[in-house]
């Protein structure tokens, strides 16, 4: 990649305007690998040409690296709407730093308030729109507690098909099998609207609590509490592209 001048570097990573990030270089506020840079006109190298971590800076007390584009992993909590201009509830976006907010960081796909669990968010239209559209038919897994009891005849129910409404013919579950006489491991490809909900209720039952554990191949990083995050590294973006 071609260097980049410091205040378009700052910029592109979401530490404000170019006039504000021109402010805080000469200001002396900002360090390059441990050494101040107070002219916002000098030139580096931001060594990552994806969503790999590059160049290494400093801004006041934080630390960060270049990434040419954003790929998180966020542990949703129950309680959070996954939209900019919320209704009712507080916005995951507000689970994120700042920086993230003025790149533009989207959700891929949504959650419902009261769902849990993995989530997708990136700055790349692409990538979002590839992991985002039903046509993919990504698996995603679900943790499903239910509020009756059931037997292996209800997982047969949703491996066989069931009828939603608006939909012309029945909706399958890929995958599906019983943790407990309240709990099953459901795994969906289409991402209907509701689409868990609708079909345990078609089914003749009750979602009382959701959480989704994988996309593709990707897992939810046991390291994470609901409500923190972290980047996505090349390896997860392999890994969740990397399924049966």
């Amino acid at each position: 990649m071609h260097a980049m001048q410091l205040d378009r570097l700052l910029h592109s990573q979401g530490f404000g305007s170019r006039k504000e990030c021109r402010a805080l270089i000469r200001a002396g506020h900002v360090s390059i690998a441990g050494v101040s840079c107070e002219d916002p006109f000098a030139d580096f190298d931001p060594g990552s040409k994806d969503g790999s971590a590059g160049l290494e800076f400093q801004v006041g007390e934080q630390r960060w690296h270049y990434r040419a584009k954003a790929y998180l992993m966020l542990h949703k909590p129950t309680g959070y709407e996954c939209s900019h201009k919320p209704t009712f509830h507080p916005s995951v976006f507000t689970l994120l730093p700042q920086q993230m907010l003025l790149r533009d960081v989207q959700c891929v796909g949504r959650l419902d308030q009261d769902t849990t669990g993995l989530m997708l968010l990136s700055d790349d239209g692409q990538f979002i729109h590839q992991w985002s559209s039903g046509k993919k038919r990504t698996p995603k897994l679900y943790e499903v507690t239910l509020k009756h009891a059931v037997g292996e005849d209800f997982v047969a129910h949703l491996l066989a098909g069931v009828e939603l409404h608006d939909e012309p013919a029945p909706i399958a579950a890929a995958a599906c099998e019983l943790s407990s006489e309240t709990t099953l491991r459901l795994t969906i490809c289409e991402g209907k609207y509701h689409q868990v909900k609708r079909m345990i209720a078609a089914a003749g039952n009750r979602v009382e609590a959701l959480h989704r554990s994988r996309i593709g191949g990707l897992d939810l990083d046991g390291a994470l509490a609901p409500g923190q995050w972290r980047w996505l590294e090349a390896a997860d973006l392999h890994t969740l592209a990397t399924y049966d």
